[in-house]
């Protein structure tokens, strides 16, 4: 399949950039890392070879990105407002320098998010925060509550940034066209917050599927599984 690298100065993070791009053509999929993950994270533990016919037949597109983690959620050398500031920079700068270069070479409009464990938090919040730009979100053992790497400091960046708080009070029209998957398992150390995320959303009436699987923990075999199928209903 088609790999392309690219690396670039990110003026939202005033940092170097790293990205992956798999695929010659095909609607355009962003992959979060996992906890402090890498570009490269997607590859190395095989996500990408379980979704290679989407690829090489040019259903998606695929954008695996960078994380900032360490400079954010996992920072503790920094007071929580400043973790909640650094990650609305990322959030920024996913927005106005992929999401943005994306839609200059695609004419769809909208990309699909998915992320696993940590990188589902991000896939949702992004998703979530932006639904105007998101068509289709697929979690694997997402985590949706921000608020334990903040220790008990609470302001409205963080509202803004916990979908469990902001979701429930949010009406945007284009959140009740988006297609969601959110995936767990029997021995998901998640389970508790996919169950609360399905129900949040239940009450609002929008339309998911809480996919929940016998006999599997939070790894990346069931997530290999999960993600191709998911791609298959796109």
């Amino acid at each position: 399949m088609e790999e392309n690298y690219h690396k670039w100065y990110s003026p939202n993070l005033s940092k170097e950039m790293e990205m992956i791009v798999y695929g010659h053509w095909g609607y355009p999929l962003l992959i979060f890392p996992t906890t402090r993950g890498k570009y490269y994270e997607s590859k190395d533990f095989h996500l990408i070879d379980s979704i290679a016919w989407f690829i090489e037949q040019g259903k998606v597109k695929v954008y695996c990105l960078d994380s900032i983690d360490e400079y954010s959620w996992y920072n503790r050398s920094i007071h929580p407002a400043d973790r909640v500031k650094n990650h609305i920079w990322y959030d920024k700068m996913i927005l106005e320098e992929v999401v943005a270069k994306v839609q200059h070479e695609s004419p769809i409009g909208k990309v699909a998010v998915a992320g696993c464990s940590f990188g589902g938090y991000h896939a949702a919040n992004f998703a979530f925060r932006h639904p105007e730009k998101v068509s289709h979100l697929f979690t694997m053992s997402g985590a949706f509550d921000i608020r334990d790497q903040l220790d008990g400091y609470y302001d409205d960046n963080v509202y803004f940034n916990n979908p469990v708080d902001y979701l429930p009070n949010m009406n945007h029209p284009d959140l009740y066209n988006m297609k969601i998957i959110l995936g767990t398992s029997e021995h998901d150390i998640c389970l508790g917050a996919n169950l609360g995320m399905s129900a949040i959303l239940s009450n609002k009436g929008i339309d998911h599927w809480l996919d929940n699987r016998p006999n599997a923990s939070h790894d990346w075999p069931i997530w290999r599984e999960m993600f191709p199928h998911y791609l298959s209903l796109m």
